[in-house]
């Protein structure tokens, strides 16, 4: 099962995000409408829903093109992806207005402030939960579908 390898790896990066980003547009829309919730968060989720799942697969393609020179563990190679995707989306969504930089911290939609003491072990939490996801989910798909 040679054939086509970058394809399977492709499709195996964007499995989960695929997956996993409708249902929590989902569950985001229910707590918008049920509790009333003033932050239009599936608004947010709109434009990760269609670059994310694409993300995933290019760098799964990246890891399987450079893994045979660098031998490169995948999870690390996973946790490296937020250090990109989070600088991106903070100046992606500060150009379209939908987050202000402010002295004490971000404010996202003029409505919910997050303090830049809280963004710093939530970067972190991301680096962790991007590395356990690359290492275990990521590579075991890799693993069914024959690349890794």
């Amino acid at each position: 099962m040679n054939t086509h390898p970058y394809l399977r790896a492709y499709l195996a990066g964007i499995f989960l995000p695929t997956l996993i980003l409708p249902v929590l547009l989902t569950v985001f829309i229910i707590v918008r409408i049920v509790l009333k919730a003033p932050v239009p968060i599936e608004q947010a989720l709109i434009f990760p829903m269609a670059v994310v799942p694409s993300i995933f697969g290019l760098w799964n393609m990246l890891w399987l093109g450079s893994n045979a020179r660098t031998h490169f563990p995948i999870g690390l190679h996973g946790a490296i992806l937020p250090l990109l995707l989070m600088p991106l989306g903070a100046t992606t969504a500060s150009c379209l207005g939908v987050l202000v930089l402010g002295s004490h911290g971000v404010t996202w939609f003029n409505a919910c402030e997050v303090p830049y003491v809280l963004i710093a072990p939530a970067f972190l939490a991301a680096l962790a939960g991007y590395y356990l996801v690359w290492k275990y989910i990521v590579g075991s798909f890799n693993r069914v579908l024959g690349i890794a």
